[in-house]
Formats: C-alpha cells, sequence, structure tokens
C-alpha cells in the first residue's frame, strides 16, 4: 500500500514505516503530524484519485536538519564586482507510522 500526499507545496509518495526529508514542518521532535491532503492511493491494486480518496496519513517528527550549503555567486568580468552568498535550507525528518 502505498500513498501520494502532498506536504509543504511538494508531492511525495510514501509507504508505512518509510522515513523521509521534507521540507521544514512545525513542530519539535517527538511529536505527531497528520497530513490530510492526500492525491491517490494505492490499495492491493485498486487506485484512488481526486476526490475518492478518504486516507489520512500520520507521521511522527524525527528530527529537524540542514541541508547543504548552496552558493550563489555573482561576478562581472573587468569591474571589479562580486557577490557572494550562501544558504542552507531547513528540513524536517518524518516517519510514517501509518496511512489510514
Amino acid at each position: 500500500m502505498f500513498a501520494v500526499v502532498k506536504i509543504a507545496g511538494q508531492q511525495f509518495r510514501v509507504q508505512k514505516d518509510q522515513t523521509l526529508f521534507v521540507p521544514h514542518v512545525d513542530g519539535n521532535a517527538g511529536d505527531k503530524v497528520e497530513f490530510a491532503e492526500v492525491l491517490l492511493v494505492d490499495t492491493d491494486g485498486t487506485l484512488s484519485v481526486g476526490k475518492d480518496v478518504k486516507a489520512v496519513i500520520k507521521a511522527e517528527i524525527v528530527s529537524h536538519v540542514q541541508g547543504n550549503k548552496v552558493i550563489a555567486f555573482k561576478m562581472k568580468r573587468r569591474k571589479g564586482f562580486r557577490k557572494k552568498h550562501g544558504h542552507r535550507t531547513h528540513y524536517t525528518k518524518i516517519k510514517i507510522n501509518e496511512i489510514a
């Protein structure tokens, strides 16, 4: 059984007992969260899509982490213009407990 769920504006294919990194979700480590925006559910070969889906994804927040550093460097040749910015995106590691 798997489902496609929309979390923080992105779509993820999830299964029971799976851990994945999603864009930052509010809450502390150990908190239980539910995702109601389920787009597709496959139950033993039977697909439910759109308004037919009556499932809710129940998950647990494992931890909050930061991604790798991304550097944006701009330069204009012969002008002496250099600009360097960097950032690390915040992610939340969650574990899928149940697709109900």
